[in-house]
């Protein structure tokens, strides 16, 4: 293993070492923090379990595992990380990315509910004036003209059919939405078999009363959400982002929400550590978090259950259920 020890403080439990130590000879119960630190028993070394603070696994450190056949990462990406010659020696990869997108998933679809339902805002606004909304008049601006409230027949749009795009739709299927998709590599039969309807992005934008993004920050997602895409919107709709920061134009979006026409929650931001004087602080139409829609506490031993799992296969000579292939990488997080 290696990683940083506090994976093995907060992730991996004991029971998680003992199907460990039953599928196979660990070396040691305590990760290393580098890849020199398991000095000559790298020669014997099959599989690699690798988590948040391993080095890059470059081309080079492959020839000191003569042995490897696996490398099992308990984390999400895995791009960055690992060279592609890594694959190209015939070495299987595994990562955690599918139990990672659990909690992101679950922590969307109460965003896309919360924001149908104001609930932040009515919260504010009943805390700082003691009285009911009806009985605010500081709360209409914000509440338009109430029919708009509320979950029933909303039109949510979920841009990128990721693991964790995938997880919110099947999440979202049992309640009255019409769910749209955006993705260029989705087709119209893999929407309808997921649940939802394949759709334009500009399609989308101006169809959707919710907009969630799962899509991975590459050279052409970046700032996909600018003032153009923005302003195609409903007055009132709410984006969401519990992907990267980048993917938003964030000023344009600072625009559109002091002009008060739209709504947004944000998980992460660009830079995600916001200067302190960051005017998105002081915009009552915006929620902040600090990037934990993904694993937290108990959450992440979902993550070493799947590692474990995917270990127990290939012991076993059984297909990995969570295989990350060469041709993805282009395409992954």
């Amino acid at each position: 293993m290696v990683m940083h020890p506090v994976v093995r403080e907060e992730v991996l439990r004991d029971d998680h070492i003992d199907r460990l130590r039953t599928a196979c000879s660990l070396v040691g119960d305590v990760p290393c923090r580098t890849y020199e630190d398991l000095g000559v028993d790298a020669n014997q070394v099959e599989v690699l379990i690798t988590s948040w603070g391993c080095p890059r696994f470059h081309a080079h450190v492959v020839d000191r595992f003569p042995r490897l056949r696996l490398i099992a990462h308990l984390a999400g990406s895995v791009k960055g990380f690992i060279d592609e010659e890594i694959w190209r020696r015939g070495i299987q990869v595994t990562n955690a990315v599918a139990a990672q997108a659990v909690p992101v998933a679950e922590f969307t679809l109460a965003a896309i509910v919360f924001a149908n339902k104001r609930v932040f805002q009515l919260r504010d606004a009943y805390r700082h004036h003691r009285m009911l909304p009806d009985e605010n008049p500081l709360w209409k601006p914000w509440r338009g003209h109430g029919v708009e409230m509320g979950n029933y027949r909303k039109h949510i749009g979920i841009v990128g059919a990721s693991n964790v795009g995938r997880q919110v739709i099947e999440l979202a299927r049992p309640l009255d939405y019409t769910l749209l998709v955006y993705d260029p590599y989705l087709t119209e039969t893999e929407a309808s078999t997921l649940g939802a309807v394949k759709a334009g992005l500009a399609e989308l934008l101006s169809q959707s009363d919710v907009v969630s993004l799962h899509v991975p920050l590459l050279a052409q997602t970046r700032g996909m959400i600018g003032a153009g895409e923005l302003a195609l919107m409903k007055d009132g709709a709410t984006l969401i982002n519990t992907a990267r920061g980048a993917l938003v134009d964030q000023n344009a979006l600072a625009v559109e929400l002091a002009n008060r026409r739209l709504f947004a929650l944000l998980d992460t931001t660009q830079p995600e550590d916001l200067p302190q004087d960051s005017p998105l602080f002081e915009l009552d139409n915006l929620i902040l978090t600090p990037h934990i829609a993904g694993a937290q506490g108990r959450e992440g031993e979902r993550l070493a259950d799947l590692v474990a799992d995917e270990l127990d296969r290939f012991r076993r000579g059984d297909a990995l259920h969570h295989a990350v292939r060469l041709e993805q990488l282009s395409r992954l997080a």
